[in-house]
């Protein structure tokens, strides 16, 4: 019913959306006389602040066309490597001409989030990585666009999938897991161990990830924890409608999880779409595309089918299952003491409000057989969730130690 309700919303205001965008075009028009007054200019910020709010967001693309490597530009060709109902691999392939004489480089998977944003929210991560590693990236796909005829989705799948991508990717390889996928990466790596697997990753990097939630707890470890594993089944698992590929599928919507994010930083939410307006009033051109391009990314928001959301909070934030040793994969427990060959760096931001200083360092105290002489760990300062992978702190001061960790571990 509330997808339903969701769906009716949007037809709603779809027609003073479409009024909106005329008004928009007749009053920015370049042969309106009064284009450039204050009184046009105001009305056109209004009509553009409520047409970018109740829009519907598509996947955004990468838009990653070109690196730099050795001072030398570098086409980059997407192409997808691997492929299964709920999941796509991208390579972001260099093209081989502009390789030549550029000494090979290590392969690296980036896991992006299963947690209602798109991989391209991990644009900036795929961007600094790309003229050290052969880049890849998890694509995961919209859980309302995936027929029920594909069968289900949960957290063991999830991890299935990890060792698969390992598979066909080569023993050679490097992990890199940002915020949600830390733990069933984590446990991926664990199990390959476990059962002697020949592929297990060189390194895994796992960056702002809830390994253990019970360490500084925020808010959303908190909400979980009170409210429990039913509470999240009642209000907010729904089945998608018609006309979508998925109908009838049982889904966390991504519109019910960005609504949660953005109520915790309402103000602030607020305030950007505020200065937006101002901007556009004042012809601040470059602010107002900041602030377009930004929200663009954070407003597309895809679909988790509910049983993977359910045993995630169930497991992760209820449980606390990995930590306590208690955690499985297709009913056997998973042993992070396994853990002997593969090198682990966690990373933390220091105003991170949404896995807490402590939570991703947990994994280290977990591989009790890992030396220490394969560990690493760095907290960023001054940096919240979204800097740990993003932004110039990422560029600048995080990228570079991760690159440092994975070249000291780019052999057994």
């Amino acid at each position: 019913m509330l997808y339903h309700i969701y769906e009716l919303n949007h037809a709603a205001v779809a027609p003073f959306r479409a009024a909106a965008e005329v008004g928009l075009w007749a009053l920015r028009h370049p042969l309106n006389p009064f284009a450039e007054t204050l009184p046009s200019k105001t009305l056109a910020a209004a009509f553009d602040v409520f047409e970018t709010t109740t829009r519907r967001y598509g996947k955004p693309e990468f838009g990653l066309h070109e690196t730099t490597i050795d001072g030398k530009p570098v086409p980059i060709t997407e192409r997808i490597v691997w492929e299964r109902p709920f999941c796509k691999v991208i390579h972001f392939e260099r093209e081989p001409s502009a390789m030549k004489g550029v000494a090979p480089q290590q392969k690296l998977l980036i896991v992006a989030p299963l947690s209602g944003h798109y991989a391209t929210l991990l644009r900036g991560t795929v961007e600094a990585m790309l003229p050290y590693h052969e880049v890849y990236i998890t694509d995961w796909v919209d859980a309302r666009k995936v027929p029920l005829t594909e069968g289900s989705f949960d957290l063991d799948d999830y991890i299935d999938y990890v060792i698969e991508m390992c598979h066909a990717l080569g023993p050679d390889l490097h992990l890199l897991a940002v915020c949600q996928p830390s733990v069933p990466v984590f446990a991926a790596v664990a199990v390959m161990h476990d059962n002697d697997d020949a592929y297990v990753p060189l390194s895994m990097t796992l960056m702002g990830g809830p390994i253990d939630t019970r360490e500084s707890p925020t808010e959303v470890n908190n909400l979980a924890t009170e409210r429990g594993t039913e509470w999240y089944e009642r209000h907010v698992i729904t089945t998608v409608p018609w006309p979508h590929p998925g109908v009838m599928r049982r889904v966390y919507p991504g519109f019910v999880q960005l609504s949660g994010f953005m109520a915790m930083n309402l103000d602030r939410h607020m305030d950007a779409h505020w200065n937006y307006f101002d901007h556009m009033v004042e012809g601040d051109g470059d602010s107002a595309e900041k602030h377009r391009e930004f929200y663009d990314e954070y407003l597309s928001v895809m679909d988790m089918t509910s049983e993977f959301y359910l045993q995630t909070v169930d497991e992760v934030f209820v449980k606390h299952s990995l930590p306590k040793g208690e955690f499985t994969h297709r009913g056997k427990t998973v042993r992070p003491d396994a853990i002997t060959r593969t090198a682990l760096m966690t990373v933390e931001g220091e105003k991170d409000d949404i896995s807490g200083v402590g939570q991703t360092k947990a994994a280290h105290k977990l591989c009790k057989n890992l030396p220490a002489s394969m560990k690493a760990h760095w907290e960023q300062p001054g940096v919240g969730h979204y800097g740990v992978f993003n932004g110039t702190r990422w560029k600048s001061e995080i990228a570079p130690r991760v690159r440092e960790f994975m070249a000291a571990h780019a052999k057994r």
